[in-house]
């Protein structure tokens, strides 16, 4: 790993804010409008039978889904790949639990993330 892109830190910075914003505006419309949000989502999710809302529900806009969406749009912001050059060598999980790199996963290594 080497240091980090002269812009990164300022995108960083940016996807905070509107991970943030996200949240926030959530928050608030949970509090305003519980029925309104809650026939939303159930909108969005009739297509699983297994959903339920009273057990996931609680969930969004809480202070762990931040921390996870900022992690993950995070990460995306360095995974990027430019036509004709090397594509991320992100770290995968194997079925049986092992952590490698997608590289070795693909060429069947058994290099240990650990």
């Amino acid at each position: 790993m080497g240091l980090p892109q002269p812009g990164l830190w300022l995108k960083r910075l940016w996807v905070l804010l509107q991970v943030a914003l996200h949240v926030t505006l959530g928050k608030v419309q949970l509090k305003l409008f519980p029925r309104r949000v809650k026939q939303h989502i159930l909108a969005m999710n009739r297509k699983n039978p297994h959903f339920s809302y009273d057990n996931w529900a609680p969930t969004l806009f809480s202070t762990q889904y931040f921390w996870f969406i900022l992690k993950v749009r995070w990460q995306r912001l360095e995974d990027k790949t430019e036509e004709g050059r090397l594509a991320p060598n992100c770290p995968v999980v194997r079925l049986s639990g092992q952590r490698c790199h997608i590289w070795d996963f693909m060429q069947g290594q058994e290099a240990d993330l650990a």
